[in-house]
Parts: structure tokens; C-alpha cells; sequence
């Protein structure tokens, strides 16, 4: 039996999720770093009773659950400093009519940061980065000592003073989006642009019209191929200025460079943009909008594949949207890292006001077929939008955002791939497999194609009542 037969909310093990069969009594610190990792970084769960690699359930008897959250506790309280927010639950299922426990521990991210492992008078900081924990960075400590205080970089004053005049450009964009309505000062100074001494916030400085700091440096750039590595660069642009400058130049670079295709119908030709110009300025807007300012060094990467259009922000979604890859944009939700920033473009009609906005470009590409769907890409760096490129007609080189590597199949047919991969993260059902793949639910289905993969180790299977599971094992089949 598998964990995502008890719940669904199930992910390979990253960032922000962790599998043990037990709890080390020998290796105290090995697992209590990765609670304090959980609790300075998005929070996370750790599931006892769990194989690590499969999801297979071990679990506990009661009275040994109960032993092990105990244990869990007083090592926690022992060790931890400030003690993390967190849930331990139990999750029961049955085997053989024997109840057996899952031991799950939510963990927030800790309102006071860094929360300090103290282990034989030594204490230690850490964080947790794309499925691995360790030693916090300076650079790290220090931005978690400021975002516990609940500040954000945009919110933060400046010594610069407020002049009307020195606006110009946002006042333009706004009264452009706005049917020529005046924005003024009394907006601006209601939503914190500058305070009652008159000295903007961080924010407001870089609407600037002066402004060419490094915090809204853009490097777009053009690719022969599919990827960076091994294709030639054709164009390299870089940009430094206000934030409407940065939208509008970032925006012009993509229309002016993408390609264009005809599509012939019964009542004549249909113009087809690479990417539909709403879904770049959209994808643009959030790049800007969510970006972590706190980063000095960094930019948003504007990058042109063959197949795709990448557009990548620095931090990673704050507070609330899950680490990794979906193509399910409608539903991220992630908590505003700059509230005046937001709240300026949302003034202006560019942002919405609640959301994140992808839900126009999931409108933008309704009618592409699955290798022409956008998705998201974060990791506890940076968050990357993906949109392919429509006159591309093979659709994205990879196929979707996950590539395998296995020994040939014997026997094999053209949807093992598509099988394998769908199955890596979550055990499935034949049923769903076969939506998945677009045939049918047949015995040839599961007789010639899944069997054969499970006779062969590439799945693994399990039974809930009637209903048999299936899961890719990645003993056998790995992530590239």
C-alpha cells in the first residue's frame, strides 16, 4: 500500500516534503535539521512510516506511533530553539483488518527566524533548498532575519524624497490604463508610496523616472536551439530603468523577435503569434511583481528556445505556492512579496487584484493541445513561467517537464513513457491511466501494457479493495 492511497497531497520527496520509515535515535541531527530547514525556509510535512523512495507504507502499531511523536517532541523541544509551529496527526489504514499508523508532522514556516539547532552545546542554522538541507548562508541569515520582522523590501523607506515631477512615466501608464484619469498624490501616499515626512518607500524609488539601479536589471536573450547549453546565442539584450520602462522593454524584445505562422481555415488564414502577446505581458507582470528585491546580483532572465519562452524571476513563490512544476496555473496561489509594487500595478490596471493573473494566460492557450500547455517551474531560487511556442507545431522538445532515463522494455509500446512518468510522483489506477494516455480502459490495457511493465520492475503495484495501483519504480526508471 502507498502513502497517496491515505492522502493525495503527495509529492516526490523536495523542498518541501520528507519521508522516513523511523525516526535515527543514532543520528539525532540528521532529521532534526531537516524540521529547522522546514521551518527557515516554506515550511513542509515529514511523514514516519514511510519508505522514502516508493511511498510504500511501513507504519506503526498505536502504542509505537504514539512512542515516536513522543520522542519527536521531546528532541524537538530539546533541540530547537525557537520551538517551530507545527501539526503531528496520525493517518490509520488497514492491513489485514490490523490498524497501523502513518505519523504526519506539518511544519510552518517560523514567524521568528532562524530557528537555531542546538545539538551538544553547538548551534547550528539551517535551510532547505530543492529536496536537500544545509548550513544556511550569510546572505540567507540575514533575509530571514529581516522577513521574520514581517518587512518587505518595497515597504522599507528610502532617503529619497517625493516629487511629482519625477514621475512622469507612471503617471502616463497610469492615466494609459486609466481612460486618461489623473493618479494622485492622495492615492499615492494611502497606499505607502511616500510616508507623511514625504520620503519614498524602496518601491516607489524604482518607478523613478531616473532610476537605473541594478534591482530591475533584465537579461533577455535568443537561442538557436532547444536549450543553453550547447546552442548558439543569437541576441543578448540588457536592461536597467524604471519599472515601466522594464515592463514595456522586456514586453517589445519578446513581440519583436517571436515568430508568426498562418493557419489556413475553411473561410480563410488565422495569424498565429508564437506566444499570445497577454500571456508574456501577463507573464512579465508577475515576474516583476513577485520578484525578491532582497537578491542584489540577480535579474529576470528572458530566455527564447526554439520550442519555448522562459521567463524567470528571482525567489521563489512567497508564502504559500508549492516548490516544483504545474500545469495547473489557476490554481497557484501565492501570498504578494511587494505590496506596493502590486498595489501600483494594480492601480494601473496591469495586475489583478487578487491572484496571480496566470489564469489569462491559461485563457491565452485554451485551445493548444497538451505539448503547447505553460507551466510553472519554482525552486526555492527562483520561479520560471514557460510558455511554448505555438507555431512550433511538434510542441515542447521535452514533452513535459519531467524526462526519464530506463533500460529499453521489452516488448514495449509507444505509451510507456508517458506511463512511466505519469506514475513517478503518484500510484494510479488503470482507469486514469488510460484518461491520461486517451485510450481505453481495455484488458489490453492492463494485460499488455501495464503487466508487462510490472513484470519487467519498471512498476510496482499495490491493491486498496479491488482497485489495483500502479507506481513507476525508481529503483529501475530515474529523473534525468
Amino acid at each position: 500500500m502507498f502513502l497517496e492511497e491515505l492522502t493525495a497531497d503527495v509529492q516526490l520527496e523536495d523542498s518541501q516534503r520528507e519521508y522516513k520509515g523511523k525516526l535515527n535515535r543514532d543520528d539525532v541531527v540528521g532529521w532534526l535539521k531537516t524540521i529547522a530547514g522546514f521551518a527557515n525556509a516554506a515550511g513542509g510535512d515529514m511523514y514516519l512510516g514511510v519508505e522514502d523512495k516508493t511511498h510504500k507504507l511501513i507504519g506503526y502499531e498505536r502504542m509505537a506511533a504514539d512512542k515516536e511523536r513522543n520522542y519527536f517532541n521531546n528532541q524537538v523541544n530539546e533541540h530547537l530553539v525557537p520551538r517551530p509551529p507545527m501539526k503531528i496527526e496520525f493517518l490509520r489504514y488497514a492491513v489485514k483488518d490490523k490498524e497501523r499508523f502513518v505519523v504526519h508532522i506539518r511544519v510552518e514556516t517560523s514567524p521568528t527566524r532562524p530557528v537555531v539547532l542546538k545539538y551538544q552545546n553547538i548551534p547550528s542554522i539551517y535551510m532547505r533548498r530543492d529536496g536537500f538541507t544545509n548550513g544556511a548562508t550569510y546572505e540567507e541569515i540575514i533575509e530571514m532575519s529581516i522577513a521574520s520582522q514581517n518587512v518587505q523590501f518595497d515597504a522599507l523607506p528610502s532617503d529619497t524624497r517625493y516629487s511629482r515631477n519625477d514621475f512622469g512615466e507612471l503617471l502616463a501608464f497610469y492615466a494609459e490604463h486609466n481612460n486618461g484619469k489623473a493618479y494622485t498624490d492622495k492615492a499615492l501616499r494611502s497606499m505607502g508610496f511616500f510616508d507623511e515626512k514625504g520620503l519614498l518607500a524602496n518601491g516607489g524609488t524604482l518607478f523613478a523616472d531616473s532610476y537605473d539601479g541594478a534591482k530591475t536589471a533584465v537579461t533577455c536573450s535568443v537561442f538557436s536551439g532547444f536549450n543553453k547549453g550547447s546552442q548558439r546565442i543569437v541576441t543578448v539584450n540588457r536592461f536597467r530603468g524604471n519599472i515601466i520602462q522594464t515592463i514595456k522593454k522586456t514586453c517589445e524584445f519578446v513581440y519583436q523577435r517571436m515568430n508568426h505562422s498562418l493557419l489556413k481555415t475553411d473561410t480563410g488564414r488565422i495569424n498565429i503569434d508564437a506566444y499570445p502577446k497577454r500571456a508574456v505581458f501577463e507573464g512579465v507582470i508577475n515576474a516583476i511583481a513577485h520578484r525578491d528585491y532582497f537578491l542584489d546580483g540577480t535579474q529576470i532572465q528572458i530566455d527564447m528556445f526554439r520550442d519555448r519562452l522562459e521567463i524567470s524571476s528571482p525567489g521563489s513563490f512567497y508564502r504559500g505556492a508549492e516548490i516544483g512544476v504545474t500545469y495547473d496555473l489557476s490554481n497557484i496561489i501565492s501570498k504578494r512579496r511587494n505590496e506596493i509594487i502590486c498595489a501600483v500595478l494594480v492601480a494601473c490596471n496591469v495586475m489583478e487584484a487578487a491572484g496571480t493573473g496566470f489564469d489569462k494566460i491559461v485563457e491565452a492557450y485554451s485551445t493548444a493541445d497538451d505539448r503547447h500547455k505553460p507551466y510553472i517551474s519554482s525552486t526555492s531560487d527562483h520561479f520560471t513561467l514557460v510558455l511554448p511556442d505555438l507555431t512550433y507545431h511538434e510542441g515542447l522538445e521535452n514533452g513535459n517537464a519531467m524526462t526519464l532515463s530506463y533500460p529499453p522494455v521489452s516488448q514495449g509500446t509507444e505509451h510507456d513513457a508517458k506511463v512511466l512518468s505519469y506514475c513517478y510522483s503518484q500510484a494510479r489506477k488503470a482507469a486514469d491511466i488510460a484518461e491520461h494516455l486517451g485510450v481505453s480502459n481495455s484488458s489490453y490495457l492492463r494485460s499488455k501494457m501495464l503487466n508487462n511493465l510490472v513484470e519487467q520492475g519498471y512498476l510496482l503495484t499495490s491493491q486498496q479493495a479491488r482497485t489495483k495501483f500502479y507506481k513507476t519504480n525508481t529503483d529501475v526508471v530515474k529523473l534525468d
